[in-house]
């Protein structure tokens, strides 16, 4: 794998705002400043297409559910189905006698993604509900990616 090239930049930050990074730095265990700015940008990056594009991306679904609301399991379910390209996979956990933890990996289109997720959040039933998407160079396509 060939080394990435490295540019460097400089910012101005006022003194409180480096204190909370530094402090942020050792807490977290990053080696640097520059390790953990280049982290928040890589998230800010990502959060803006998942936002703002039909770009491939992949991630996670997380939807916390009482499993005994009517019907909403089948529906659930059922648009699993609906988008069979983009729901990879799914993990089933109980976590008490009424709640599950479902978590989906997808893949595809970011607004296609998020329909999905608005989908599925919005079911009578869903508790709590968040998707998570990341660049699509994270894990093999599924989807052909986009000719540039």
């Amino acid at each position: 794998m060939q080394k990435e090239t490295v540019s460097r930049i400089s910012i101005s930050l006022p003194e409180n705002l480096l204190e909370g990074l530094d402090d942020m730095v050792a807490r977290r265990g990053f080696e640097s400043r520059s390790q953990m700015i280049c982290d928040m940008i890589n998230r800010e990056i990502n959060e803006f297409r998942a936002q703002s594009s039909s770009e491939l991306m992949t991630g996670t679904l997380n939807l916390v559910y009482n499993h005994s609301a009517p019907g909403l399991h089948k529906k659930l379910h059922d648009l699993q189905y609906d988008y069979i390209n983009e729901v990879i996979s799914n993990l089933n956990v109980n976590l008490t006698d009424t709640h599950t933890l479902s978590v989906l990996l997808v893949q595809g289109p970011a607004d296609k993604l998020q329909t999905i997720a608005n989908k599925m959040i919005s079911l009578r039933g869903v508790s709590h509900g968040r998707l998570n998407l990341n660049a699509a160079h994270i894990i093999p396509p599924i989807h052909p990616l986009p000719k540039s």
